[in-house]
This record gives structure tokens, C-alpha cells and sequence, in this order.
């Protein structure tokens, strides 16, 4: 794989607004590129994509984004800025893992884990996915991550942390791992708890395909055990959504002419066809 994967929020048309709200919240969050249906921006060196999609999803706790501050003053911006009409997940405190950590969904129904670095040197400010695996899911976290890092030539595996007994859940969960695939950082914890929430095209993982070769691989491994939607949209066997997008989209859409042409041939798709794409613009 040369492309990349970034992760991406559905909105019900306020992506412009939320995006404002979050360069509130955080330093150094810049707008990449924006239309009325896409805003791509960057924070902290990663990229997102904020979608108005519409009303058919929402994004949910089972998949957080975990950011990290050099003080604690800079969480605490963060946090009273969107707590505001949102609500809190795990109150903002002391724990056995970090001195000052607090979980939240904002208004907008994105849910934030806000923690504060250990050290410039140890743990320099990030943000990544976090991945709840609960209800039916609950306990296959290390089937996923061995399924994803196989997936992905240039992948690493950096911590997994079991529960012990006496924990508060299930005696060997994972309680706690973080991997990375091309370069996206992830983390996935699972839950025997009951939660009232599970994987969602809210939040989805984008992958950037340099080739159709790349699209037909991924499109295959990540529909077997899951489900095939349109426009590139898939989801997986353990129910997390996957965007297999050619790199050409971008600079195709970025051309005013052909763009309603590239539109109107990729709604018509399952699985993006590259050729198909530049033959609609001849």
C-alpha cells in the first residue's frame, strides 16, 4: 500500500460548524480544503474528513478519538469547550493511567478521550481512533488486529494489555492495545459490559488507493464476513466501516468540469472502478 488512512466523521449538516467548534477547541487545527459536502482539515499532524451526509448516521462512542495535551491547561480549553450541550463519558480526573484524563461525546455526537502527554519526550501530544469492541464484537480485539496489521504490508503492533482477575471486566479482554496500518495510529479496547451502542458508518476509515489493484485487494479482505454499500463504502466482519477511495478521486472532483461526471458514475458503483472514472470525463 502507498496511499493513506485517515479517519471520517458523519455529520447531518453541520460538519462546517463543528469544524469551527473543534479549531476552538484545539491548537493548530487547520483547514485543508472545503465544500458543502466534504471539509478536510488536519489536527496535530493527522487527517480528517468532516462529511454532511445527512440524518442516516451518527457517530457513537464505539469509535473515540484519543487526543493528548502538553498541559493541562490546554485539556482543560479543550474540554469546557465541548462539554458545552454534550456530556461526559468518564469525568475528568485522576486514574491508574494518566493523572489527568476525561472521556466526552460533544454536541455533535463525537466522542473525545482527553489526556495529558506524559512528557514532551515520552508521549508527544497525538490524536488517533479508539475502537470499543462490545456486545457481539466484545472480546474479538485481537482477531482485528491481527486481521488489520495482516492486511496491511507496513503495520506494527505497540501494546496489548489484558484485564487480570479482580478487574472490573472479563479476565483476559484486552483492556487496552494500540497498533498502527500506513502510518494511522489506532487503539481498540473491548467490553462485556452492556453498552447501548456499536460500530457505525458515524465513523468510518478512509483508505486512499493508489491503484485498482490496491482497490480489488482491499475491497475483497474487508467485504469477506462484512457487507458491500456504494460509493466505495464497505464494512467489516467486525462491523467497522472502510472507504476504498482512489487517489485519482480527488484530483478528478477537484477539475469544475468533470466533476458532476465523476459524481454521476461513482453513485452508480459498489466498489470504485478507476477506468470507469476517467472514461465518464471523456
Amino acid at each position: 500500500m502507498k496511499g493513506s488512512i485517515y479517519p471520517c466523521i458523519w455529520f447531518d449538516g453541520n460538519a462546517e460548524q463543528a469544524v469551527e467548534t473543534y479549531k476552538n477547541a484545539f491548537k493548530g487545527l487547520s483547514v485543508l480544503s472545503s465544500n458543502p459536502t466534504v471539509i478536510l482539515f488536519e489536527l496535530l499532524g493527522k487527517k480528517f474528513m468532516a462529511l454532511n451526509g445527512g440524518p442516516m448516521h451518527k457517530p457513537n462512542p464505539s469509535i473515540s478519538f484519543s487526543i493528548s495535551f502538553s498541559s493541562k491547561e490546554e485539556l482543560d480549553v479543550a474540554w469546557n469547550i465541548l462539554i458545552e450541550n454534550g456530556q461526559p463519558l468518564m469525568p475528568l480526573e485522576k486514574y491508574p493511567w494518566s493523572e489527568y484524563y476525561g472521556w466526552l461525546q460533544d454536541k455533535y455526537g463525537v466522542s473525545w478521550q482527553l489526556t495529558v502527554a506524559l512528557s514532551v519526550t515520552e508521549n508527544v501530544p497525538d490524536v488517533f481512533p479508539s475502537l470499543l469492541f462490545t456486545g457481539a464484537q466484545n472480546g474479538k480485539v485481537e482477531q482485528a488486529i491481527n486481521f488489520y496489521t495482516s492486511l496491511f504490508e507496513n503495520s506494527v503492533v505497540e501494546v496489548i494489555s489484558r484485564y487480570v482477575a479482580g478487574e472490573h471486566d472479563t479476565e483476559g479482554n484486552i483492556k487496552y492495545s494500540q497498533f498502527s496500518i500506513e502510518g494511522q495510529r489506532l487503539s481498540a479496547m473491548e467490553s462485556s459490559h452492556n453498552h447501548a451502542f456499536s460500530f457505525s458508518p458515524g465513523v468510518s476509515l478512509v483508505v486512499t488507493c493508489e491503484t485498482q489493484e490496491e482497490i480489488d485487494y482491499l475491497w475483497l479482505n474487508l467485504t469477506e464476513g462484512g457487507r458491500e454499500d456504494r460509493c466505495g463504502w464497505c464494512q467489516d466482519a467486525f462491523g467497522v466501516s472502510w472507504q476504498v477511495v482512489p487517489k485519482i478521486l480527488y484530483s478528478l472532483m477537484a477539475n469544475p468540469q468533470h466533476a458532476p461526471k465523476v459524481v454521476d458514475a461513482f453513485m452508480k458503483m459498489t466498489k470504485f472502478n478507476i477506468q470507469a472514472l476517467k472514461d465518464a470525463i471523456q
